[in-house]
């Protein structure tokens, strides 16, 4: 089947693409470098002709709170529209565990509109809900520094490896339409602080990680279970040390 993936270049994208055309199916890259953009609609009409699924991993390049939330409804909307039109039959987004938890964030608000829209819109739909990726800790850690001191809350995280997640979302795109969330997560349970902590000295960063329970993340605060998936999440196999092993 043609399978379209919006941000088909990015590190998911580019990684799903590969999956899918490595099992047969034709997996078509669409990202502003291809032609296609999704907030001026240019190119979504000729890259969605012929198109059973479309796969959107794409990510807003701001996330301040005003451009974060224009980015995920005007693209989305353009989107589903042009899917719409084009007789899409399943539409399959990326989104992240604890997103309807994590409101006080702007970023996960914009996130929280985009997964309304794809459950209004009439199009058969899974939406798969990812826990953070051991590539994104650098980015977490970058967010909560101060100085020579990272901040975090100490709360409870299963990370994942970018590439279980991507194949998670390879296996929901040719499935059955879910009409709903699945979650993929990793195989370990960590506190945040310990895990940034683990991968700074991995990397050799000096900085001092500080455990403190009103630390924001992303602009929300965190309660124990916030990052946590629920009971019948898929749990990845690629462990963390494993992954920062292949970083050396």
């Amino acid at each position: 089947m043609k399978v379209v993936v919006i941000g088909g270049t990015g590190l998911i994208g580019s990684k799903l693409v590969a999956k899918l055309n490595e099992h047969g199916h034709e997996a078509v890259p669409a990202a502003p470098n291809t032609g296609v953009n999704t907030l001026t609609g240019e190119g979504l009409a000729e890259v969605l002709t012929g198109a059973s699924v479309v796969i959107d991993v794409s990510n807003s390049p701001s996330f301040e709170d005003g451009p974060v939330m224009d980015f995920f409804r005007t693209s989305t909307t353009n989107l589903l529209k042009a899917e719409a039109n084009a007789g899409v039959t399943h539409h399959v987004a990326l989104s992240v565990v604890g997103t309807e938890r994590l409101q006080e964030s702007g970023y996960f608000r914009a996130k929280q509109v985009q997964e309304g829209l794809i459950k209004d819109s009439g199009i058969p739909y899974s939406i798969v809900h990812a826990t953070q990726f051991f590539e994104f800790m650098k980015g977490i850690a970058e967010a909560a520094t101060d100085g020579d001191t990272v901040r975090l809350a100490p709360v409870k995280i299963r990370p994942v490896f970018s590439d279980d997640v991507a194949a998670a979302v390879g296996r929901t795109a040719v499935g059955t339409p879910v009409g709903g969330v699945v979650e993929v997560a990793g195989p370990e349970e960590f506190q945040l602080d310990e895990l940034i902590r683990k991968g700074l000295a991995a990397k050799k960063d000096p900085r001092q990680v500080v455990a403190d329970v009103h630390a924001p993340y992303f602009g929300a605060e965190l309660r124990e279970t916030t990052l946590l998936p629920g009971p019948d999440a898929h749990i990845a196999e690629t462990r963390f040390a494993d992954w920062l092993a292949q970083q050396r």
